[in-house]
């Protein structure tokens, strides 16, 4: 099985570019079963309802998110919905949503999915260590296919939870930092990991945002409205291939695609 994961969308040129290259990864790879981050695609902050469909209809099967997904309050009627849009598993159960689910792959097989934040240099949340680690041995009842979405700031934190679920989980996969790093391997217990998957949207900015605008932030100190840049879109990711018995990782491979001059000329 194939495993297609797209790091955070950010704003019109990540959905661009995911428009563009998510089919045509499904089609020419091969790939079973999409999961893309969705937490940035309504202007760099949030998620809709109109872009969640639209994230679907590019081929993802399930929306993972994080710390923005609560920007924007009118999505939270979506949350509570049946639709396949996962906020971080480790929040109290007050918040509206869920963050895990398992469904069928164009293979047949089913994959789990769990979506989990970090508390280092993060807001307050339950431990991620102990709920990822449940639910990930909850869901293999299930499923022995289970890929992990863990939105955290801190490299040692993203570490220490591919290794915390080295052999139980297929795939551990880092989200948030929108900076994609270079330390994809599959760990001895089968789990494919890395550290950060990056972003899907413009290079030509500070982390999707208007270099200009970011600038200025750090220069000044003095708070501005942040604004998404423009240009052209790059899709970063991984795509995992798993053994749909076992449920281990046999290979992850980095991505950084570039969408097509064409696609970017469109808007």
């Amino acid at each position: 099985m194939r495993i297609l994961f797209v790091a955070d969308i950010y704003a019109k040129p990540g959905r661009r570019v995911a428009s563009e290259v998510i089919p045509r990864l499904i089609g020419e790879r091969g790939v079973d079963f999409c999961i893309a981050n969705g937490e940035n695609a309504a202007g760099g902050f949030g998620l809709t309802d109109n872009l969640a469909k639209k994230i679907f209809s590019y081929g993802a099967d399930v929306i993972t998110s994080g710390n923005h997904i609560w920007n924007r309050a009118d999505f939270m009627p979506f949350l509570r919905s049946n639709a396949p849009v996962l906020r971080p598993l480790n929040y109290p159960s007050e918040a509206p949503g869920r963050g895990s689910i398992v469904l069928p792959s164009r293979s047949g097989a089913k994959v789990g999915v769990v979506n989990l934040q970090g508390r280092t240099f993060m807001s307050s949340t339950d431990c991620p260590f102990k709920a990822g680690r449940d639910e990930v041995q909850r869901l293999r009842h299930e499923t022995p296919i289970v890929f992990v979405d863990f939105h955290a700031e801190a490299t040692a934190e993203k570490v220490a939870m591919g290794w915390h679920l080295d052999g139980l989980a297929s795939a551990v996969v880092g989200t948030h930092t929108h900076v994609q790093t270079a330390d994809e391997r599959v760990l001895p217990g089968g789990t494919a990991y890395l550290t950060d998957a990056g972003m899907t949207g413009t290079p030509d900015s500070v982390i999707g945002t208007r270099s200009d605008i970011a600038v200025q932030r750090f220069v000044s100190q003095v708070p501005v409205r942040f604004k998404p840049a423009e240009g052209i879109g790059v899709l970063c990711g991984a795509l995992v291939d798993v053994d749909e018995t076992s449920g281990r990782a046999t290979a992850i491979e980095r991505l950084q695609l570039t969408e097509s001059a064409e696609s970017a000329a469109s808007e």
